[in-house]
């Protein structure tokens, strides 16, 4: 008998967005890989004012497309799953709010902002790219022993971005000292990924791996995912 896992696909459904198209494609082909019956539902952030919207889910992705609808509600999505040790996956949008979710609930920064929605924010830990990641694609290194390289069993891989706004490096420091810790970075050094210790599965990129699906690549951290999602 298959396993049968539930995905909650937090963010809000846009199917002119590449990523988006994508999910679906990268989770259905993880999950005939690992021979899992899988289940999956969009969950707009304007849904979520408690966590019952999403605490029946195995696991949530928190996906690209922001500013969304409802940053409360996404936050409160990625709060859940951190709390709850709750299998989470974040990419590109989902990377930049489970830096402002960790930011303001872990270390108590409770002015902890994202530059594009609060541009006057004296705490922006999410703050304008120098160089923008519209389209782009780069070289990704990946920390020895991670959950990234584990999944892609490599050291580094050429991934693709759709975001102008990333990981504050005034803040890199003080955010990342344990135990969120940096775990990819680009030729530059600049956070690119990021995972929580002591969790199940909190996984969160800047690049959004999931586009890969689209050109019939296999998405390994879709599989990572739904492997610890997987009951």
């Amino acid at each position: 008998m298959q396993n049968t896992v539930t995905v909650g696909l937090v963010g809000d459904y846009d199917q002119a967005v590449p990523a988006h198209q994508a999910i679906p494609v990268a989770l259905q082909r993880a999950a005939d890989s690992l021979g899992i019956e899988l289940a999956f539902g969009w969950v707009p952030t304007n849904e979520i004012s408690t966590v019952s919207r999403i605490s029946s889910f195995s696991g949530i992705w928190c996906v690209p497309a922001s500013p969304y609808r409802n940053t409360d509600g996404a936050l409160l999505a990625i709060r859940h799953a951190r709390e709850s040790q709750m299998p989470f996956l974040g990419t590109c949008g989902g990377f930049q709010h489970a830096v402002i979710e960790y930011a303001r609930n872990v270390l108590g920064w409770k002015d902890a902002e994202h530059a594009e929605t609060a541009p006057d924010a004296q705490r922006p830990v999410i703050a304008q790219l120098e160089c923008s990641l519209v389209e782009a694609k780069g070289q990704v290194h990946f920390s020895p022993n991670s959950r990234i390289a584990t999944a892609y069993q490599a050291s580094d891989a050429v991934e693709g971005y759709r975001c102008r706004y990333g990981l504050n490096s005034a803040f890199r420091s003080a955010l990342l000292a344990g135990p969120l810790r940096a775990t990819a970075e680009d030729e530059n050094g600049e956070v690119r990924g990021v995972e929580l210790d002591g969790h199940p599965f909190f996984v969160a990129t800047l690049f959004q791996p999931e586009r890969g699906a689209l050109t019939g690549k296999p998405v390994p951290l879709a599989i990572a995912f739904l492997q610890a999602c997987a009951p």
